[in-house]
């Protein structure tokens, strides 16, 4: 009896370890890079976002889908160029994680723009969304968009159909001014 206690803590071990180990996630990442000035986060919850009276019925139900968005933007300047370099190759390597599967990906002008998701690619809605835009000369954001069956061509309808969000946020307008945004 005891010596089977201690081949089942054995496994409970290396099973605890092996689920940790591979969580070199962009949610340890985000709680890592909270505290760093280079970094702006923001939480914005679901519930900030409004919409207009007539947006189509899959907008709505995008909406319902979603819990919430984490944002972290790196700004880089003069003085903390080495730090962007290290920094952009970590976020980089997380994404490459096998647990993202990539959307879409857009180039231009010396601008990245990178969505993943994940989930399995044989459902057609899915928890989690991964937006990672960067640019050599401002630096780079980094958006989860967390929420329940999330399906893709609803957010895009949503996305759409946005009318207003509160700008109040002091987050909300440092968040605004990395991408030259005005968010009143």
């Amino acid at each position: 009896m005891r010596k089977l206690t201690t081949i089942m803590a054995a496994v409970g071990l290396v099973v605890l370890a092996a689920c940790a180990g591979s969580e070199a996630s962009l949610q340890k990442y985000y709680i890592d890079s909270q505290d760093n000035k280079n970094f702006i986060s923001v939480d914005i919850p679901a519930s900030i976002i409004a919409l207009k009276d007539d947006v189509p019925a899959e907008a709505r139900e995008a909406l319902s889908s979603l819990k919430k968005m984490n944002v972290l933007a790196f700004r880089k300047n003069a003085t903390n160029g080495a730090e962007f370099e290290v920094e952009n190759k970590k976020v980089k390597e997380i994404l490459k994680s096998s647990k993202f599967s990539e959307l879409m990906r857009v180039k231009d002008k010396g601008r990245n723009v990178v969505i993943k998701y994940e989930g399995d690619e044989d459902t057609e809605s899915f928890d989690e969304v991964v937006v990672y835009a960067s640019d050599k000369e401002t630096g780079f954001a980094l958006v989860r968009v967390l929420g329940d069956d999330m399906k893709p061509g609803n957010i895009m309808k949503l996305m759409k159909s946005i009318e207003d969000v509160d700008g109040s946020s002091e987050g909300l307008k440092q968040i605004g001014d990395f991408f030259n945004l005005k968010i009143d």
